[in-house]
């Protein structure tokens, strides 16, 4: 089509631009969006959250933590070779990685640019508040409208609990409301999809002090403050849940070393167990209660036990020792710079003594994101975004 055409028929050139602009907005109308992305939890999770917390030592924010981290080496403060299933969990969903740390940001920065979610996690933190404490008073937090980055920085505190990042997660919601409106932040946070991995320093935290207390007592309390944490989340008008249990941590390299013959300690491994059992009862008594709650639970332990068992199955050749580290199966101390270090880093399901390596991170994901029973019920990841 000439340009004398055009000429000669102008009623036809607006006609042909406003019929490219009209192809163009459907084009972009037709490509869903992503699902705002909000996480919570412990190491398993973080992804820089401690590098915020000058007082914690339950930081990766050296190398050769975040040696293989794409783009370059990168000691990002996620306790990993690179990157963690918090991070392979959005690219699925289709983000470049995890959204960043709440310390991270600052309110103006919710301004500035699409908000499609924020990670909470908190190296160290558990279900219960007194999990990761130190003898440091922490900051007790309010309810008000608390701008983003304010009144967390700079504290004495070594961990952000889980009650504290409920805490951050209501600001947040304070202040979409004050961006947005009422309505459209209710919209906004329905479809939102809300990971939350933790448990396993509740776990360890209680084995290893000797307590008293009663297994059954110590895991409804863990029960309780899970129910707790997730009616908070509820009330604050989130619906879908991403649910992530605890490993067989018996199996973790640190916790070996325990055991004289260097296998799994299996009195963690079945507190393990019974804590998603507990998980799994509590979450379809909550899908029962509120019509429109929505969960995906994944059986970390199912998952990991079946590489354990079958390391060639998924490409792993080095099911037992810590990539990183030093002395006893590499994991008497935690990785940091002069430590042992393996070289094919994808065949290793232990980053450290304690995290995966960054190849488990991955296959963690995407069984979440995509696997059925037993690894995910009811439904798994995806199909409770689209749910």
């Amino acid at each position: 089509m000439s340009y004398s055409f055009f000429m000669e028929n102008k009623w036809i050139l607006p006609l042909f631009v406003s019929l490219i602009i009209t192809l163009l907005s459907l084009a972009a109308a037709a490509k869903p969006a992503l699902p705002p992305v909000f996480i919570f939890g412990d190491s398993t999770a973080d992804v820089g959250t401690n590098n915020f917390l000058p007082h914690s030592m339950a930081r990766a924010d050296f190398p050769p933590n975040g040696i293989d981290f794409p783009g370059g080496p990168n000691p990002t403060g996620r306790f990993s070779n690179g990157l963690n299933s918090a991070d392979f969990l959005a690219r699925l969903f289709g983000y470049k990685r995890s959204p960043s740390p709440f310390l991270s940001f600052k309110y103006s920065s919710l301004q500035k640019k699409m908000f499609n979610g924020i990670n909470f996690a908190s190296g160290g933190s558990g279900l219960l508040d007194i999990t990761g404490r130190t003898m440091l008073t922490l900051m007790k937090f309010g309810t008000g409208n608390i701008p983003l980055g304010v009144s967390f920085r700079n504290q004495q505190k070594h961990v952000i609990s889980l009650t504290d990042q409920m805490h951050q997660f209501s600001s947040v919601k304070n202040n979409l409301t004050t961006l947005m409106g009422v309505k459209p932040t209710e919209k906004y946070l329905k479809g939102s999809l809300i990971f939350i991995s933790i448990g396993s320093n509740d776990l360890f935290a209680y084995y290893h002090s000797k307590s008293s207390i009663p297994k059954e007592d110590f895991l409804c309390s863990l029960e309780l403050a899970y129910e707790n944490h997730l009616k908070t989340l509820y009330d604050l008008g989130a619906r879908k849940f991403g649910i992530i249990s605890v490993a067989p941590i018996g199996c973790c390299p640190s916790q070996k070393i325990f055991n004289a013959t260097e296998g799994c300690l299996e009195e963690l491994n079945e507190y393990a167990i019974a804590f998603h059992l507990k998980l799994e009862a509590l979450l379809c008594k909550l899908s029962t209660e509120y019509e429109d709650f929505m969960y995906s639970l994944g059986n970390s332990y199912e998952m990991t036990i079946n590489v354990i068992q079958n390391p060639l199955l998924f490409n792993f050749t080095e099911v037992e020792s810590a990539c990183c580290g030093s002395g006893k199966l590499n994991a008497e101390s935690f990785c940091k710079q002069g430590s042992n270090l393996c070289s094919d880093r994808n065949q290793y399901l232990f980053w450290d003594r304690f995290h995966p390596s960054q190849a488990a991170s991955k296959l963690a994901a995407i069984t979440l994101f995509s696997g059925g029973q037993p690894f995910v019920s009811p439904v798994n990841f995806y199909q409770l975004a689209m749910a």
